[in-house]
């Protein structure tokens, strides 16, 4: 007997058509993105979990891109306090070369060298800001670096512009670090040193060639403030060195946290592959099928069965 398809028998071949189509383009979706979905509509009830754990992973990338820069800093610190120390252990050997050589006759050139060289290293900048001006990065925080600047009536408070702000950054939810160091902390001693030597040629000439018993004695007296002033830089880039280990050893903590975060956010958004694929190719099949049979029912019409 012959069958005559109907509108409902079209209408239902339709529908199975059109899902056949939804089903292969949601798996060739899925093929290509790699992702199960492409919005939280898709994930169903994992929505609010994946949208915990997406904030969680932005606040750790925002610490990430912050101790990349602190990095970054901590670095150029680490180049000018070694700029620094260098200058005042020059400074130091200068005098002591002169007491063993019982020659002063270069002495003042040489140390004015070394302060200029200290004082410029304590105006390094870093991204556009002095590091050692405290809060106000924006002014140099050595006001002169000529030597000069320290003859009376100056004062070596009055070297010094920076403010008492010392920079801190969060490294984590948890933890902040005080990474910053102010340049009248570290230039201090040194440039105190540098003043008494200044007071001392302004009082009795510059030193001679050879050195009078009384210019001897008086740089002897120095050496020892500048072996404090050593001390101090000494100290001072061992801090940031120690820093800058802290830094790294939360920078891998915080690496490791967001591997752990992407592989949670990859269980829930990542497609199996070989699945996607899988039913990608039962998607195709079953859209053909439906085709064929959609064109067999189109060839069963009544209208064909009246001309005939």
């Amino acid at each position: 007997m012959l069958r005559i398809s109907t509108a409902s028998t079209y209408s239902a071949m339709l529908a199975n058509l059109t899902k056949a189509q939804a089903r292969q383009n949601e798996a060739a979706g899925q093929v290509s993105s790699e992702k199960n979905a492409d919005d939280l509509r898709g994930y169903a009830h994992q929505a609010e979990m994946l949208t915990a754990m997406r904030g969680v992973q932005a606040k750790v990338d925002g610490f990430l891109d912050q101790t990349a820069h602190l990095s970054a800093r901590l670095d150029m610190q680490e180049v000018a306090l070694t700029r620094v120390g260098d200058s005042v252990t020059g400074a130091r050997t200068a005098v002591a070369d002169a007491l063993a050589a019982d020659d002063g006759a270069t002495l003042q050139q040489a140390l004015a060298g070394f302060f200029s060289d200290a004082a410029a290293a304590l105006n390094s900048k870093h991204d556009g800001r002095y590091l050692f001006a405290g809060g106000q990065s924006d002014v140099a925080p050595v006001a002169n670096l000529n030597m000069s600047a320290l003859a009376n009536p100056a004062t070596v408070a009055s070297q010094f512009r920076n403010d008492d702000t010392i920079i801190a950054n969060r490294l984590d939810e948890t933890t902040t670090m005080d990474t910053g160091f102010l340049a009248s902390d570290l230039g201090d001693q040194f440039f105190t040193t540098m003043k008494t030597i200044r007071d001392y040629t302004d009082l009795n000439g510059g030193f001679s060639s050879p050195l009078t018993d009384a210019q001897k004695t008086f740089l002897t007296t120095q050496l020892a403030e500048f072996d404090e002033a050593v001390e101090g830089m000494t100290y001072a880039s061992a801090r940031n060195g120690l820093m800058q280990t802290r830094l790294t050893s939360g920078r891998s903590d915080l690496e490791g946290r967001q591997k752990t975060l992407e592989g949670m956010v990859g269980d829930i958004t990542d497609v199996n592959k070989a699945e996607a694929i899988s039913r990608l190719q039962a998607a195709q099949l079953s859209l053909e099928a439906a085709a064929q049979v959609f064109q067999s029912l189109s060839g069963s019409s009544l209208l064909n069965v009246l001309r005939n």
